[in-house]
């Protein structure tokens, strides 16, 4: 009964105005509507209804107020909606190869992070598509900093630390370095620093910036972690449902909204770091042994990833190192 009444909402909202031969989706998306991601996705949404003269219009529901963020790959999985946005890592209990890009130190500049989505998009997508998922696109995080209040000079004083973790590199990254990790999504930020149940993450400055980073640390230590990227993603039955004509408009708003989203994100770099100096935060550049350390922390987990992910994962990083 479970099963028949979720595919009839799902046909139900993938119809939408069936009578006019429109149809209407619903996005789930994780982050709040002042994130440059939300933004984005709001324009390609826009885009799509305007190229298609709104025969397919797509609704955002934002902060995750509709699917919270650790289900909504799931929700377009099984159409409870029809599209969403995931941080791709998120997925890496699924499948390690979703880990590529928040491998500490792989990547960590725009250049170096587009080259390795070139390298592992094919097999991301080949992933998806066993789940009957559609990949619309993918835009990166500017490269992850390190946020505490304690003075932090090499990987040694990381020990102890209460750290904010988002997904298995980072849960992984903090029992490298001594640090204890706890699972915290984006809109519990400030809750969980304020009560003490973390009292340092690695994020970009974009996401430090929108939580008010500096009510509860004082330093940002700009390591260039890495360049997680989001992906936009979409139910493969609800995508064929379209005609040919709006599936293309779909795919054509889909490769704006990359190139766009990536240069959104290089803006986003440097106008929210300037945020967080400007509210009485120190930005500072990390010390040679923090960066020795933290990259001999990259090489361990380069390597258990490809232990994970066998020929799959090599020819990936081949791919990326040509």
């Amino acid at each position: 009964m479970r099963i028949v009444t979720g595919l009839m909402a799902g046909l139900a909202l993938t119809l939408g105005a069936g009578t006019a031969g429109a149809a209407q989706w619903n996005m789930a998306t994780p982050y709040p509507d002042a994130t440059f991601h939300t933004q984005n996705i709001r324009q390609f949404a826009e885009d799509v209804r305007e190229a298609t003269d709104g025969d397919l219009t797509i609704t955002v529901h934002s902060a995750g107020s509709l699917i919270k963020h650790p289900q909504i790959k799931r929700a377009v999985q099984t159409m409870q909606v029809q599209a969403g946005e995931v941080f791709i890592s998120l997925l890496a209990n699924e499948d390690p190869i979703f880990a590529v890009d928040s491998i500490p130190f792989l990547a960590t500049s725009y250049d170096d992070a587009e080259q390795l989505w070139d390298a592992s998009r094919d097999a991301i997508e080949s992933r998806l598509a066993d789940d009957g998922i559609q990949l619309l696109y993918a835009v990166p995080w500017p490269a992850q900093g390190l946020y505490t209040s304690r003075e932090v000079n090499g990987v040694d004083d990381l020990e102890g630390l209460k750290f904010r973790a988002y997904n298995a590199t980072t849960s992984r990254l903090a029992e490298l370095t001594g640090m204890v990790p706890t699972q915290v999504e984006v809109p519990d930020i400030p809750q969980a620093f304020a009560t003490g149940i973390v009292e340092a993450m690695i994020t970009s400055p974009s996401t430090g910036a929108n939580s008010k980073a500096w009510d509860f640390v004082d330093r940002f230590y700009d390591i260039q972690a890495w360049l997680p990227k989001n992906m936009v993603i979409v139910n493969r039955r609800a995508f064929d449902a379209l005609d040919e004509e709006t599936r293309q408009a779909v795919l054509d708003a889909a490769a704006e909204a990359e190139k766009r989203g990536w240069e959104m994100s290089r803006k986003e770099a440097a106008a929210k770091k300037a945020v967080l100096e400007d509210n009485g935060m120190q930005v500072l550049d990390p010390s040679q042994a923090l960066m020795d350390g933290l990259t001999d922390v990259g090489r361990t987990m380069t390597d258990e990833w490809l232990e994970k992910t066998g020929e799959d994962g090599q020819a990936i990083i081949e791919a990326y190192r040509q």
